[in-house]
């Protein structure tokens, strides 16, 4: 006998479990059976099924129950619900469950193995849709980060040249592309992967506690302080440690930088003692720092100490072939995290993520997926689930006309509006940022999100 495929029947009715065996059998399929839902479970537990043929009405645990036990499972079985009690509230709900198909009793039997061979194709679609994903996963992914570009494939390279090294690392790139998942593979692939990497947002921290955290203080040192505190550095001994929107931080602060960078060795805040550290650092910005420089912000003697080895981040926009990959990544990251069974996406919802420009970059595209993920009923994920701003955007980026019945002042107003949240999402939502990256005042910006009804995050 050929081994067609493993089909398990639940059903608590012997004469039901009798006919569907012997249906099933004289097919070459493998059956076993069940006669209720703990039972299943326990043998779904203990056997690779590729197929389940769950009646509802089962005693103690039923099939709605065994449904959802079933779709939390890894590459669990395809299932085909049997009832003798045909609705449509229960049909959508074991559909929602993750059911196959949905028979009512008294069944055909060509109509079982209609469904059955459907359910086996399907369960072997699912199955080398894994394999496929694992492998390009291999394939195009470097410690969580994931393209198959060519820019991409480049930057896995580079990384892998640069991890060994101790040299100072500065990466560039929008927000949003992944700087500090890059320095972490950098520190992963290092021989300091086993020691401590340790990250700060110096954009997020005041100027006058910056100092305080980076370096540490003395108790006394400042009002409040009440003990002496180890700073990051010294948490990062042994280590990396990385320093994100460097650009932001204080000339001052500079200068006392790039005594570490120099002397490998430090002062607390209010400390005469030198500390000695051993620290790779890895620095990133989203802004340029030569014009930095030129403007006097940046000082120049820092910027070269830190440009030894640059690493620019292309964005989204720029490797759009690698879209595909990363919204099946985080289709399934998001799908594990809700308890859910697998997803897929309609080809008309990845038309429309290659289509838009995404200024927020990768950080904007998990978003945007994981809210699909979340509000999805069934399984495929369509472009509905999309925010309205993805559809919106695509009058601009297709150089849509004005038309369509739709004034001239109503479409520069919507243009006004998503320049402005393009400017918002690449700049985490910072206004002051924004305005400077839209070139106008920050009060002005601050109207016209009042006036566009936009609301701050």
């Amino acid at each position: 006998m050929n081994d067609k495929g493993r089909i398990l029947v639940v059903d608590d009715e012997e004469v039901v479990r009798d006919v569907l065996s012997t249906l099933l059998s004289a097919e070459e399929y493998l059956v076993d059976l069940a006669e209720t839902g703990t039972r299943a479970l326990e043998m779904v537990q203990e056997g690779d099924y590729d197929v389940v043929l769950l009646d509802l009405m089962i005693p103690g645990m039923d099939g709605l129950q065994v449904l959802e036990a079933f779709k939390g499972r890894e590459n669990g079985p395809a299932t085909i619900v049997l009832t003798a009690f045909a609705s449509i509230e229960r049909a959508v709900r074991a559909t929602k469950l993750g059911a196959f198909d949905f028979i009512t009793k008294p069944f055909k039997n060509d109509e079982i193995l209609v469904a059955v061979k459907n359910a086996m194709e399907q369960r072997r679609l699912r199955n080398e849709n894994a394999r496929l994903r694992i492998s390009l996963q291999q394939r195009f992914s470097y410690r969580n980060i994931i393209g198959k570009s060519a820019p991409m494939q480049q930057i896995f390279t580079l990384i892998s040249q640069v991890a060994p090294r101790r040299s100072t690392v500065l990466i560039q790139g929008e927000s949003g592309t992944g700087k500090e998942l890059v320095a972490k593979a950098i520190h992963a692939a290092s021989t300091r992967a086993n020691a401590p990497f340790v990250a700060i947002n110096c954009g997020n921290i005041p100027s006058e506690l910056l100092e305080s955290e980076i370096f540490g203080h003395v108790r006394g040192a400042y009002t409040g302080a009440t003990s002496s505190k180890k700073g990051l550095f010294e948490a990062a001994e042994g280590g990396t440690f990385f320093l994100d929107e460097v650009a932001s931080i204080s000339l001052e602060m500079q200068a006392k930088l790039l005594r570490v960078i120099q002397e490998r060795e430090f002062r607390r805040l209010g400390g005469l003692e030198n500390i000695k550290v051993d620290v790779r650092i890895i620095a990133a910005t989203n802004s340029d720092l030569q014009a930095a420089v030129a403007k006097g912000t940046f000082r120049d003697d820092l910027y070269y100490r830190l440009n030894v080895i640059v690493i620019k981040l292309p964005p989204l926009r720029q490797r759009t072939e690698d879209i595909p990959l990363l919204a099946d990544h985080f289709i399934k990251k998001y799908c594990d995290e809700n308890g859910r069974g697998p997803c897929t996406v309609d080809p008309s919802a990845i038309k429309i993520l290659m289509d838009y420009d995404w200024p927020g970059n990768v950080r904007e595209l998990e978003n945007v997926l994981e809210r699909a993920v979340v509000l999805c009923p069934g399984n495929v994920i369509t472009g509905d689930l999309f925010p309205k701003n993805l559809t919106t955007v695509q009058l601009r980026v297709a150089g849509a006309s004005p038309g369509d019945n739709l004034p001239l002042k109503e479409r520069v107003g919507d243009f006004e509006k998503n320049l402005i949240l393009a400017a918002l999402e690449r700049t985490d939502w910072n206004q002051k940022k924004a305005a400077e990256l839209l070139s106008v005042n920050p009060t002005t910006l601050s109207e016209k999100l009042k006036r566009l009804r936009i609301k701050p995050r």
